[in-house]
Formats: C-alpha cells, structure tokens, sequence
C-alpha cells in the first residue's frame, strides 16, 4: 500500500513537470505577499512581542482542546478531575495576569 501511494504521489509530481507549461516572466518570478507587491526586505525581524502574543495564544489554544473533552466526561471522572481541572486554569489564570501586568497583550 505504502508503495503504491508513494508511486502516485511521485508519478503526479513526475506528469506535473512533463506537461506544464514554462514561460517565466518577471511578474511570475516575484514573492506573492497576498495580492499586494512585496514592501522592505523578506530577512525582515519581527518584534519579540510578536512571538510572545503567539506563544500565548498556543498556551490557550491548548488549554481549550483540553478543557472540551473533559467537560464532556466530568460527570464519569468525578471530583478528582473537577479539582485538578480548576488547578490547571488556576495556573493558567495566573500566567495570564502576569503577561497582562507585563503589557505582553499590547501591540506596539
């Protein structure tokens, strides 16, 4: 099976190369930056702030995948589960006012 998917996947590839057409032109060659022309240079530095605020939205990103299933089996897991759910979102809660005291959420 393996190598029957990877022999579609490489003969796709393959027929790709063979058929389309090659006519490079100077607009065709430049960056596509969502329809717009390409502004400063592409080794561009984003701000530390940046990777902050991406850092804590994964943090609550992940905090929600885990907080649906187990409010779908709370009844089953018992109090155990209730007391270290509300601990989790407690140290949570508390990351979250630090980075909000800390002006992390502030977008210059």
């Amino acid at each position: 099976m393996m190598v029957v998917a990877l022999g579609f996947a490489l003969g796709a590839l393959l027929v790709g190369y063979l058929v389309r057409p090659r006519r490079p032109y100077p607009e065709k060659l430049t960056p596509y930056e969502s329809g717009n022309p390409p502004v400063g240079e592409p080794r561009w530095r984003f701000s530390v702030k940046f990777y902050i605020i991406a850092m804590l939205f994964v943090l609550f990103d992940v905090e929600a995948v885990y907080l649906y299933p187990w409010a779908v089996v709370l009844e089953r897991i018992g109090l155990y589960a209730f007391v270290e759910m509300m601990l989790f979102i407690l140290i949570l809660l508390v990351g979250f006012i630090y980075a909000w005291r800390k002006d992390a959420f502030v977008w210059d």
